[in-house]
């Protein structure tokens, strides 16, 4: 029976990050155990804590495929350790552009052992540009919160990260420049995007800094249209203790998967709809969308496994994947279409954070142009002044 291991991140600041997988991994382990075992390591939110986990369940456990979902220095190092140990590994929520450019590849020499799926920037930054034009209409000045780590760096690449979508699409881009994290004042670039008639903001920030953000942005009376961010917005905001509204609140963002997408996973034909049930019932906590992420690691796991031509054998393993085309859970996954060796792609519909029914803040989805199969739940709305 072949050993598949999971890098989790069970400690550490990416502890929530890690949930999802965790839960897909208890909730698959029984269902998959005739065909292959399950074994896990936590990355403990760190590149170091990674490739000690990686590294332990090879020599330890003897695996044959390693998984792993997020984290900006967590899954680069997870997928790094397998290259050069020889070991496939399936990865997912990390922009593509930065697993696989970020990581040395290039379109004519790419990875020998590691396989990701997951979006780009270009379709955040398509998607969120169908977001601002819902808001205020085409050719708009667009106010970028971006930090001077990798969120900020890829989102300004010149050549893969906004600025071609947006010169495309008619819209202006004002970066008054990276800050370092955490924010300790935002100030400036609320005076810049105020003096640029910025009416929309984009962002990669952290909770904190986007909250430090509006902040200061209520104290100068500058008031965008709507706020876009792609960092941290896949889990629901919590409103604090006294009551404030959180940060993310009103906040426009990426969607990939919510129980209304029209998926079915390809082990049992569970619907999206029914992960997400599954998750709420026996977690007591709100649905998250890397959960669909994360049943699809497992997915292609044992279809890797079950179509190699020895599943004892890495390079089979490896081989399987790189000619997988697969109907998942998560949608259609299709790694010779590409875009490029080693990646396939996961399309993005346009959402927000909204006061919910049955918790406090749910994702609507208000724009499914590039996912039309995704049911509109909400029309966007504008974000309410910040504090209140």
């Amino acid at each position: 029976m072949a050993t598949v291991g999971v890098v989790v991140a069970r400690s550490g600041r990416l502890a929530a990050l890690g949930d999802p997988l965790a839960f897909a991994m208890s909730w698959l382990a029984p269902r998959l155990g005739g065909s292959l075992r399950l074994v896990s390591r936590d990355s403990r939110s760190s590149a170091e804590g990674a490739r000690r986990a990686v590294r332990e369940l090879v020599r330890d456990e003897g695996a044959v495929l390693v998984l792993t979902l997020a984290g900006t220095e967590v899954l680069p190092a997870v997928a790094d350790v397998c290259e050069e140990s020889g070991v496939p590994c399936v990865s997912s929520a990390f922009p593509w552009q930065a697993y696989y450019y970020g990581r040395g590849a290039e379109d004519g020499t790419p990875f020998r052992w590691t396989y990701h799926f997951c979006w780009g920037l270009d379709a955040i930054a398509e998607t969120f540009a169908d977001l601002w034009e819902l808001a205020g209409g085409p050719c708009q000045s667009v106010g970028c919160l971006w930090n001077s780590g990798p969120q900020g760096g890829w989102s300004r690449h010149r050549a893969r990260g906004f600025a071609p979508v947006a010169a495309a699409r008619g819209h202006r881009l004002v970066d008054p420049g990276g800050y370092q994290e955490p924010a300790d004042d935002l100030s400036e670039h609320v005076k810049v995007f105020a003096a640029a008639g910025a009416e929309v903001v984009t962002s990669a920030a952290t909770a904190r800094d986007l909250g430090h953000f509006r902040e200061l942005a209520a104290e100068h009376g500058y008031q965008p249209r709507l706020i876009t961010c792609s960092r941290w917005l896949a889990y629901p905001p919590s409103v604090t203790s006294g009551g404030a509204r959180p940060a993310q609140a009103d906040v426009a963002t990426l969607v990939y998967w919510t129980p209304g997408h029209p998926y079915r996973s390809s082990l049992d034909g569970m619907t999206a709809a029914e992960l997400a049930e599954a998750y709420e019932r026996d977690t007591g906590r709100q649905w998250l969308q890397p959960l669909g992420l994360a049943h699809a690691l497992f997915e292609v796991a044992a279809h890797a496994l079950a179509t190699a031509a020895d599943p004892g054998d890495p390079a089979a393993v490896a081989e399987a994947i790189g000619r997988a085309r697969l109907d998942t859970i998560a949608g259609p996954l299709d790694w010779p279409a590409g875009p490029v060796p080693n990646v396939a792609t996961v399309p993005l519909a346009g959402g927000q954070w909204q006061r919910g029914a049955r918790h406090d803040y749910e994702l609507a989805v208000v724009s499914n142009r590039r996912v039309p199969g995704v049911p509109v739940t909400a029309e966007l709305a504008p974000p309410r002044p910040f504090p209140a």
